[in-house]
């Protein structure tokens, strides 16, 4: 396996010189774009050539088109027109409906000026529809494992026809708990096959699944193993549990963030931040797996068009959102394994725009914001914020009630079309599979309250300092950044100095 490494765009390359058939060049061209990027200049010739792919490569990167062009370029080199309704010759499994939905409909745009056809198929939905669609001869077949299995065991999809796999964030699929289904799918297909296997991380567990998969693959990489986008600027704020909901508050409105992504550990957690935000007269909704897909999708385009300002988000519900030039992310609670970081914040600085990530981190959190730092090889800059005053502590212990009673109630009713509480278990020490990565818990932040109208943050002399909040700052490529001063958001009674932390 011989290894292409590479970080910046040769402007000399061009789509053309890849070898791409004339119907996906105009395609490329109607949509914009004029230079590929690495990942695809590096992935592209060698899917063409029909050999097995190992791939690093982040979100943000360009990797759909980097697979998705060369899939429909072979497909259009070899046409076969009687195909059988229901066999699919391409499959691309992808952990979540959300980027199910994105990268099929990357592969509706690259193929619109052929006659290849595509669908994609996911659980939540209507199954029906699904069934009418596999009625007709298929090209490319865009889906998630469990969704996909269950078409297996109805047998309306037939894999024995498939020519080329490929397994989109395996890394993803594989710390939701995928792996059994992606070796059971992989079993119901021939053995010839070409495998294409995209991963932002390489951990063991991914090479391991490369070695039983892929048949001596080329490896290509555009960043080295589990670092972080150059062009996300990271902070981070220290800031008690109990004082985040306030300070972020704080943050998005003094600074005029006006599209931040935010990342809570649970369902409830996510609810309770948006519900409160939306409060403070901020444009909130939240995304999670308890959300049917039709509010999912409603709270997605929302965001989208800037009718949303601030979408709380947990993990899973996040992969695979692609929002073009998202200028924020925030981890308002840090990601029980490190690699979810590198996920989170690559969901900014993307396609060459940059981004800041923040992260609030509580005194309990300093442990995951060290391995996270380990993991990386990057030390994150510590900001403070000014003008902003803790709570009180009656507020506090009344939204500290508020919050048991709500969570009482979250975990009392089942999710759509759950017969249990979809978020009821307890969500373990560690390993990003779905039912922890939003499991159940409240998180004990406060109620949010109108801080004062004191001046903007400015940044800090020394960025390994101790501080509180964030406010107004300078954007990058004129997007406002979270500020600096010295203040406590630890406590009402350390109100002239406080930690905070930001970045992500």
């Amino acid at each position: 396996m011989g290894l292409v490494t590479g970080k910046f765009l040769d402007s000399q390359i061009t789509f053309a010189s890849l070898g791409l058939a004339e119907t996906l060049l105009r395609a490329v061209t109607d949509a914009g774009y004029t230079h590929p990027t690495p990942i695809q200049a590096q992935a592209i010739p060698k899917v063409i050539e029909g050999g097995d792919l190992l791939a690093a490569a982040q979100t943000g990167t360009g990797k759909t088109a980097g697979f998705t062009l060369p899939i429909l370029h072979r497909l259009l080199n070899d046409p076969q027109p009687n195909r059988k309704p229901g066999r699919p010759r391409a499959l691309i499994l992808a952990p979540t409906r959300e980027l199910a939905a994105q990268v099929e409909e990357s592969v509706r745009l690259y193929s619109q000026h052929t006659r290849l056809r595509s669908m994609v198929m996911f659980g939540g939905v209507n199954i029906n529809p699904q069934f009418h669609a596999l009625r007709k001869p298929l090209d490319i077949l865009v889906a998630t494992p469990g969704r996909l299995l269950d078409h297996v065991r109805q047998r309306t999809v037939d894999l024995t026809g498939v020519e080329i796999l490929v397994l989109d964030e395996a890394d993803r699929m594989l710390d939701m708990g995928f792996i059994r289904d992606i070796r059971k799918i992989i079993s119901l297909m021939p053995v010839n096959r070409q495998t294409l296997l995209f991963s932002a991380t390489f951990s063991d567990e991914i090479r391991e699944l490369a070695r039983s998969s892929l048949n001596n693959p080329a490896e290509v990489a555009v960043a080295a193993r589990n670092t972080t986008n150059e062009l996300i600027t990271q902070q981070v704020i220290l800031a008690d549990q109990a004082h985040k909901r306030d300070l972020l508050s704080h943050i998005i409105r003094e600074s005029s963030w006006n599209q931040v992504l935010v990342f809570c550990r649970t369902k409830h957690g996510a609810n309770r931040l948006a519900e409160k935000l939306s409060q403070d007269g901020l444009a909130a909704e939240a995304l999670h797996g308890n959300k049917s897909q039709a509010a999912r999708t409603r709270a997605l385009a929302g965001f989208k068009n800037g009718k949303v300002v601030v979408l709380v988000a947990t993990d899973i519900a996040a992969r695979g959102l692609d929002i073009d030039q998202l200028p924020y992310v925030v981890n308002f609670e840090l990601p029980n394994v490190p690699e979810d970081y590198v996920h989170r914040i690559g969901r900014t600085g993307r396609a060459g725009s940059e981004g800041v990530a923040l992260s609030m981190v509580d005194r309990s959190e300093m442990r995951l914001l060290k391995q996270i730092e380990r993991m990386t090889r990057n030390p994150i800059e510590r900001i403070v914020v000014e003008g902003w005053t803790p709570p009180s502590r009656a507020a506090l212990a009344e939204e500290a009630k508020e919050d048991t009673y709500a969570e009482r109630r979250f975990h009392s009713a089942p999710g759509p079309g759950a017969r249990a509480p979809a978020g009821a278990r307890r969500t373990g020490g560690g390993g990003g599979q779905a039912r922890s990565a939003e499991g159940r818990g409240g998180n004990g932040e406060s109620r949010p309250r109108r801080p004062s109208n004191d001046n903007r943050p400015r940044r800090s002399a020394a960025p390994g300092g101790a501080g509180a909040g964030t406010g107004g700052a300078a954007r990058p490529g004129g997007q406002g950044r979270p500020g600096q001063g010295r203040q406590d958001s630890r406590g009402p009674n350390r109100s002239n100095r406080s930690s905070a932390q930001a970045k992500a």
